[in-house]
C-alpha cells in the first residue's frame, strides 16, 4: 500500500534529518548560510568565484565558509523533502480515510508540526542561534520522529496477547519513562544549544568536584543570546557548569529508571525483546556520554550521541505502542 510506503519512508528520513542536523549544530555549521531559506542570496550554494564574491558582498560580516554551507544546505534540502513527504501523507490521509479506515488526525497534526519546525529553522539562523530557538527546533524534530513511528507502527498494528493483569500500571510506568527521557533530551538540547558539553571535565567528577559551582539562574534563563547572560554580559563558567552538571544527574535518573523498567518489561512473556532493546540502547548511549566527556567531544562520537538519543526515543515508542496493543 503507497500509504504506507510513504509513511515508512518520511519516518527513515525524519531519523535522517534528526541526526544530520546533530552534525549541522556540532560542526558548527548552523550559520554557514546566514540567510533562509536561501544561502547568501541564492537558492542554492553559490558557485564559482564570481557567484561567491558577489555572494560575499551582499554579507559582508559574513565570511562564506564552502564546507559549512553546503552542510546547512544539505540538512534544508532534507528537512524540505520530509515535509513534503508529510504533507503527502496528511492528504493522502484525508482523502482515503474511509478506505484507510484510520483517523487523519495524527497526520494533520505532523503537518502543523512540521510547518512550525521550518519557522523554527529560519528563527534559527535569523536569530543568531538564540539557545532558546535552537533547543525548540530539536525538539521538534525529535516530536516528529515520534510521531512519525507512531503512525508507521499502526501501519503495521497486530493484536499483542500478554498474560498480564497489570496491565494498567504498566501503561503509566512506560508512558512516564517516555516523558522523562523527552525532559532527559530537551536538557541535551540545552546543553548542545549553549555549547555546554564541555563545560565539566572528568567523569564522574565535574572539574574536580562532585558539585562545583554553578549559575542555575543564568543557566537556564531561556530568553538571552548565545554565549550571553541575560543583561547581555558574557556567560561565565557557573551557568555552563549548572546546565551540564543537571544534564547528568537528568542522565543518572534516566538510566536508573529505564533500566528498572527494561528488567520488568523483560519479565513479562511476549514483550521481551523490547525490555532488552531498551536496555541495548540505554547502555550504548550512557557509554557515548560519557566517551564524550572523557575524549573531548570528538565530532563521531558527539554525533553518534545524538543518534542513540533518538534510538532510545524509538524504542520507547515502540515499547509504549506494543504495551497499547496488549489484549486484557
Amino acid at each position: 500500500m503507497i500509504f504506507r510506503k510513504l509513511v515508512l519512508a518520511a519516518a527513515f528520513l525524519a531519523f535522517a534529518v534528526v541526526v544530520f542536523g546533530a552534525f549541522v549544530r556540532l560542526s558548527d555549521a548552523g550559520l554557514g548560510c546566514p540567510d533562509w531559506p536561501g544561502c547568501y542570496g541564492h537558492v542554492a550554494v553559490p558557485l564559482g568565484a564570481e557567484a561567491r564574491g558577489l555572494a560575499q558582498l551582499k554579507f559582508p560580516d559574513k565570511p562564506f565558509d564552502d564546507a559549512k554551507a553546503w552542510i546547512e544546505m544539505i540538512h534544508r534540502y532534507l528537512a524540505g523533502v520530509l515535509g513534503l513527504l508529510v504533507f503527502a501523507i496528511a492528504a493522502y490521509a484525508w482523502r482515503k480515510r474511509a478506505v484507510l479506515q484510520q483517523s487523519p488526525a495524527l497526520p494533520l497534526f505532523l503537518t502543523g508540526l512540521v510547518v512550525l519546525q521550518a519557522l523554527l529553522g529560519m528563527w534559527t539562523v535569523t536569530l543568531l542561534l538564540k539557545p532558546a530557538v535552537v533547543s525548540l527546533h530539536l525538539l521538534g524534530g525529535m516530536a516528529t520522529l515520534a510521531l512519525l513511528c507512531w503512525l508507521t507502527l499502526l501501519q503495521y498494528a497486530t493484536p499483542l496477547s500478554v498474560n498480564n493483569g497489570n496491565r494498567g500500571k504498566l501503561r503509566f510506568w512506560c508512558w512516564f519513562g517516555l516523558l522523562l527521557l523527552a525532559l532527559q533530551i530537551a536538557l541535551g538540547g540545552w546543553v548542545s544549544a549553549n555549547y555546554a558539553a564541555l563545560a565539566c571535565s572528568g567523569f564522574p567528577l565535574c572539574n574536580g568536584s562532585w558539585v562545583p559551582e554553578m549559575d542555575f539562574a543564568q543557566g537556564f534563563h531561556f530568553l538571552r543570546q548565545l554565549g550571553m547572560t541575560a543583561e547581555g554580559e558574557p556567560l561565565s563558567n557557573p551557568p555552563l557548569n549548572a546546565i551540564h552538571w543537571t544534564h547528568r544527574l537528568g542522565a543518572l535518573i534516566v538510566f536508573c529508571y529505564l533500566t528498572l523498567l527494561a528488567i520488568a518489561v523483560v519479565r513479562i512473556q511476549g514483550l521481551q525483546k523490547y525490555g532488552v532493546l531498551l536496555l541495548v540502547v540505554l547502555c550504548v548511549q550512557v557509554i557515548l556520554g560519557i566517551e564524550n566527556v572523557l575524549l573531548s567531544l570528538p565530532l563521531a562520537l558527539a554525533v553518534a550521541h545524538n543518534a542513540a538519543a533518538a534510538l532510545l526515543l524509538i524504542a520507547m515508542v515502540v515499547l509504549n505502542f506494543k504495551i497499547n496493543q496488549i489484549r486484557e
